[in-house]
């Protein structure tokens, strides 16, 4: 914040909540930006990497030739508070006036491509209109999740009354910047059965555990192990864009882990954890001591319990190969989808256009109802039901039937009978901490892993985070929560390297998701559990809305659609600390909001 004043400032948010859908485009399914990366074949048994291979790196000190500069306004075009992109020739600049001062930055949000000029500042960082990442604005650097990477900085300097800005064009064209990192210089690194730092998970939280260690100048050795076939993918994609390949959906190439000298174990599964000797063993025999231990294990899909359920295509989605069989064997069949929450109803508008026909079975009255609420979630059901969606609503599976082995009907219990050739699962997810019950780390009743806010287990020097903890929510009392958003994953991976590096880190991120379904895209940020009412301002009918989520007089969550950057602009206010109370939303006037009113 900086400053000497006595009294807190006002939150400022000064921007228009207006977004044309024509720029909105693709952006869920758009990758996330980097060429794609080389698939990578692991066959679980390789357990060592060769160092020789290094990323190209931008030169820290690029030679005049590659610098380019623009006189790009006049001081008295921006006001305080305000945004504008600038074109250099070689590409386009973020220019954002603040306290007085001009700063300009990439103009893309690393993660999916966002401009973040539609952003919200405040508080000295610009935040993502469409997923809530934020950048501080005068080094770039991300603070917080979604994506990785951060923002390149740019030289600003004034003469006569003109802005001008200088950048590298190598970075003008990049539009990201991976933080500087050390490489690991441990002499056992590849052989070795110790390494310090063990990470059991590669999703969001086990990668960004490892990133931030070596961001943070941590040169020992550190082991990732997965159960997956491939490196760390972008998982929610799977759902959104079913033929996405695994290629394609990698968070990092195969060379930066080697550049980086972070070990990758694919295909591996930890089946006990021996903490008295920091001791892990794998299904296969291995053995690897640790000093340091994250548990990221995430959880595993539920799957039915009904007779038939071991029937041919009945899928669960955990895995690109999983979402890329779902997709070929659904073209021009019937496919019923069992679950109307976030999994089922994204597979369900993917294949609206590939399928003969889908079917949506689910216990509630309306999709996403203990989520989004009754009334939010009639109005997303009409738009699929416009998609030729068939709803079967307040009834369950009760029986799988096919011939030969291979599905061909689902019965429900209402005894209503569905022509199915496939069927794809979505009924939630259990922690997958199963391998933990002997272990002396402790698990709730339902085998989530409680931790601190610093991300720390019963157990000293163990570490856990993402789909499998609970954690305690700064901003709502420190109640225990279980969120598992890819977000939030990002958030403790963090806090748990910060932590392991004895930095003292808390969580305290304001949790955020979206959804994409048919080219739409709602946004969510807050924690919702629990409300009593929803306030929605705009228009339901046309899916675009804003829909805030109250308990008593508080708003704890708001969602959208069609109303940017508005969730982004409450993610804000409740980063800041301050409470949105529910008088201020229901009068429809956004003032208290854009800080122009009270």
């Amino acid at each position: 914040m900086g400053g000497c004043f006595s009294k807190p400032k006002p939150v400022e948010l000064k921007i228009e909540v207006v977004l044309p859908e024509k720029e909105r485009g693709k952006e869920e399914l758009s990758a996330s930006g980097k060429g794609s990366p080389r698939a990578y074949q692991g066959n679980g048994t390789a357990r060592h990497f060769h160092t020789e291979e290094r990323l190209p790196t931008p030169h820290p000190y690029p030679s005049p030739q590659d610098c380019v500069e623009a006189a790009v306004c006049h001081v008295k075009d921006l006001e305080n508070g305000q945004m504008r992109e600038v074109e250099l020739g070689w590409g386009k600049v973020l220019l954002v006036k603040d306290n007085g001062e001009f700063h300009a930055l990439g103009h893309k949000c690393p993660h999916y491509g966002a401009p973040l000029v539609k952003g919200v500042l405040s508080r000295g960082r610009v935040r993502c209109p469409w997923h809530g990442a934020c950048f501080n604005i005068s080094t770039g650097d991300l603070e917080d999740f979604p994506g990785l990477d951060s923002l390149h900085k740019f030289q600003v300097k004034i003469e006569k009354e003109k802005v001008y800005v200088r950048a590298s064009k190598q970075a003008l064209q990049l539009q990201r910047r991976t933080k500087v990192m050390a490489k690991c210089i441990s002499p056992s690194a590849g052989y070795s059965s110790s390494t310090n730092v063990l990470i059991v998970g590669a999703g969001a939280a086990g990668l960004v555990c490892a990133e931030t260690l070596r961001q943070e100048g941590f040169s020992d050795r550190i082991v990732l192990c997965t159960l997956d076939r491939h490196l760390p993918y972008d998982r929610p994609k799977l759902s959104k864009s079913l033929d996405t390949q695994p290629e394609q959906l990698a968070l990092r190439p195969k060379e930066f882990f080697r550049a980086y000298g972070i070990e990758v174990l694919t295909e591996a599964q930890v089946v006990t954890v021996d903490v008295r000797n920091k001791k892990v063993v794998f299904k296969d025999g291995f053995k690897l001591e640790y000093s340091k231990l994250l548990l990221a294990p995430g959880s595993s899909p539920r799957t039915l319990s009904c007779k038939g359920k071991e029937m041919e295509n009945v899928f669960t989605i955990r895995t690109p190969e999983d979402a890329n069989r779902v997709v070929r064997l659904a073209r021009g069949r019937n496919v019923v989808i069992v679950g109307a929450g976030f999994l089922g109803m994204e597979v369900a508008a993917y294949l609206t256009e590939k399928a003969h026909s889908v079917s949506v079975v689910e216990l509630e009255e309306t999709p996403f109802r203990r989520f989004l609420g009754e009334r939010v979630g009639r109005a997303l059901m009409k738009m699929f039901e416009n998609n030729r969606v068939k709803f079967y609503m307040q009834t369950e599976v009760s029986e799988l039937r096919g011939q030969e082995g291979k599905l061909k009907e689902v019965v429900l219990k209402s005894s209503k009978v569905v022509r199915a050739d496939v069927c794809v699962v979505g009924i939630g997810a259990v922690a997958a901490t199963g391998f933990l019950r002997q272990s002396g780390i402790g698990l709730d009743s339902r085998g989530f892993i409680p931790v601190n806010k610093m991300m720390q287990t019963n157990v000293p020097g163990v570490f856990a985070a993402g789909d499998a903890v609970t954690f305690p929510l700064a901003w709502r009392n420190n109640r225990k929560v279980n969120i598992p958003h890819w977000q939030m994953a990002h958030a403790q991976g963090r806090v748990a390297a910060q932590n392991m590096l004895a930095q003292e880190a808390e969580m305290n991120t304001v949790p955020y998701l979206w959804t994409a379904m048919f080219g739409k895209s709602l946004r969510y940020a807050g924690y919702g559990e629990g409300f009593d009412d929803v306030i929605i301002q705009g228009d339901l009918e046309e899916l675009k809305f804003v829909a805030f989520y109250t308990k008593g007089d508080e708003v704890i969550a708001v969602a959208s659609m069609n109303y940017d950057p508005i969730v982004s602009k409450v993610a804000e206010v409740l980063a800041s600390g301050r409470a949105i109370r529910k008088r201020e939303v229901e009068t429809g006037d956004m003032s208290w909001l854009t800080g122009k009113g009270s």
